[in-house]
This record gives C-alpha cells, sequence and structure tokens, in this order.
C-alpha cells in the first residue's frame, strides 16, 4: 500500500472520485441481507464465467490457487455491505488484486467477471424488492462502490505489470553487460548491440564493481559485436579505460571493426588511451602475458 501512495487521505479522494457518500453507505447497508444472503452463489457465478475464458486457466487451473481466490472474493463480498470502507478496506482488496496479478489475469477479463458480478447483484436487488426505484438507488450506491474497488484492482494490476517490467529490465541490463572473471586478476568484457550513453555508463559501473570486487589487473573489453560507436559513448569508454587504470587494472580493447575504427578517427576522437588488438584470441594472450602466464603447446 505504501509502495501504491495509498494512506487514508488517498482513500478518502478516491471516495470522491467515484461520489460515494454516507448516503450510498445507507442504500448499501439496506441489501446487506441480501447480498450476505446469496454471497456463496454469486461467487459462483464470477468464477463461472471466469471459467469461460482461457485466460483465467492459471488462476482456475490449481485447486489451492482456485480455493484461495474464491475464500477471497466471498469476503470481498461481505465486505461490501459491511460499511466500512476505510484503508482496512482497501488492504482486502489489494490482496485479492495480488493474487489475481500473479497468475497474470488480464485486466479485459477481470473487469469483464466483475461487471457480471455487479449485475448478477443488480438482478437480486430488484428482485428482493417491492420498489423499483429504492432497488435502483440500492443498485447505484452499490456499483459506486464497485467503481471505487476497480479503481484499486486496475492499480495494483499497472503496478504490479510495471514492477515486472522494471525488474526484467534490470535483469536484460545486467545481461547485456556481462563481465566475466575468466582467470585470477583477469576479467573479460564481451559488447554486443548497440551502445547509447545509458547502456555505456552502466558498463563503466559493472566494470569498475567487478575490478574491485576481483582485485582485477587486466581487462579485456570485446567490441566485436558492436557496428557503431559516435563521439559521446567513445568518450565514456576512455573515462571507463581512465578509471580502470585508477583502480590498478589496465584495458584491452579487442575486436574493432573497420567501420568502428574509421567513423573513430574521422570523428578525432583520442585513441591513444586504448590498448587495441586485432581479435579476442590476440587480446586473451596479451593479458596472459600482462599477467605472467605462459602458454605452452601439448603434444598430442
Amino acid at each position: 500500500m505504501s509502495n501504491m501512495g495509498i494512506d487514508e487521505p488517498a482513500v478518502e479522494r478516491r471516495k470522491r472520485y467515484v461520489g460515494l457518500g454516507p448516503k450510498d453507505y445507507e442504500r448499501i447497508a439496506s441489501v446487506r441481507a441480501i447480498v450476505a444472503d446469496h454471497a456463496d452463489e454469486l461467487v459462483a457465478s464470477f468464477f463461472a464465467y471466469l471459467g469461460e475464458f482461457d485466460d483465467a486457466r492459471v488462476l482456475l487451473g490449481y485447486r489451492e490457487l482456485t480455493e484461495q481466490a474464491r475464500g477471497l472474493k466471498r469476503d470481498h463480498l461481505l465486505a461490501m455491505v459491511a460499511g466500512s470502507y476505510d484503508v482496512a478496506y482497501v488492504e482486502q482488496r489489494i490482496k485479492l488484486a495480488l493474487l489475481y496479478a500473479r497468475v497474470g489475469l488480464e485486466t479485459k477479463v477481470f473487469l469483464g467477471a466483475y461487471h457480471h458480478l455487479l449485475w448478477n447483484v443488480g438482478r437480486l436487488i430488484l428482485r428482493h424488492s417491492t420498489d423499483p426505484e429504492t432497488a435502483f438507488d440500492a443498485h447505484a450506491s452499490f456499483m459506486k462502490l464497485g467503481f471505487f474497488d476497480i479503481g484499486i484492482q486496475i492499480d495494483v494490476l499497472v503496478h504490479e505489470r510495471e514492477r515486472t517490467i522494471r525488474l526484467q529490465s534490470a535483469a536484460i541490463r545486467e545481461l547485456s553487460t556481462p563481465v566475466l572473471q575468466v582467470r585470477d586478476r583477469m576479467l573479460l568484457l564481451p559488447l554486443i548491440g548497440v551502445i547509447d550513453t545509458h547502456r555505456a555508463r552502466l558498463i563503466t559501473e559493472n566494470l569498475l564493481k567487478a575490478i574491485h570486487a576481483s582485485r582485477a589487473k587486466v581487462v579485456v573489453m570485446d567490441i566485436t559485436g558492436v557496428a557503431t560507436i559516435d563521439s559521446k559513448v567513445a568518450n565514456h569508454l576512455i573515462q571507463t579505460v581512465g578509471a580502470a587504470k585508477l583502480m590498478g587494472a589496465s584495458v584491452i580493447v579487442t575486436g574493432v571493426s573497420s567501420e568502428v575504427a574509421q567513423s573513430m578517427v574521422a570523428l578525432g576522437i583520442d585513441l591513444a588511451p586504448f590498448q587495441t588488438v586485432g581479435d579476442l584470441q590476440g587480446g586473451m594472450e596479451d593479458a596472459e602475458r600482462a599477467l605472467g602466464y605462459r602458454v605452452v603447446g601439448v603434444e598430442p
């Protein structure tokens, strides 16, 4: 709730958004017995509606999840007519919404099922009322509460989806800038694809952290898979090489393509800070020699 900025003032604002007030509480209270007496029937109808769609198969495919969702939905219905719509009520809504988010229930499917539920509540109210106008007013108030709930539900689903996207983006960024330890005091940084300013900063951060953690002396930065480098990125890589040197590690750049070399020369970039080797194998051999390793061939 704190992550979504939901507190008592926020709950009151949400009530005002849908026009939910004391008069509505009275009308909802007048149909409390009707909804409570038919809670199981309404819950069954809600999940039967969901069962018509493959999009809900994860939720309905596991008995434990289904039973948990049914129990929370029944609690939800009873809370809707209990008359208290405070932070505790919202917290209960969030628990159910998080369950839907965890099983990947699409918002459009939930909205369809929830509309079906509210429609069934309206039919029950009308069936048990002797005054159509009173029944209409009671259902209208119940619908306001329903829209209050929908706002919470959608916010939770969006929040969880955005959180998942952020986590996935972070994982992709980590995978796009891997720093591999291939020998004691020796790191390999293979770069593939487009390098923009943001990714160049991330490369620097990850590399310096890896140098510190492994006490590396030599880093082989392979850019064979990099098609182009602009002036901003090139200058950032120069700063990366300089920062690595300050931490006691030399950087060998390998795999500079003819296109990258020509563009760097055309841009007037100072290549003095770079120690370059034609390919990755040559760079690895130079790095091993710098560390005092000697490669000896073994006869078959």
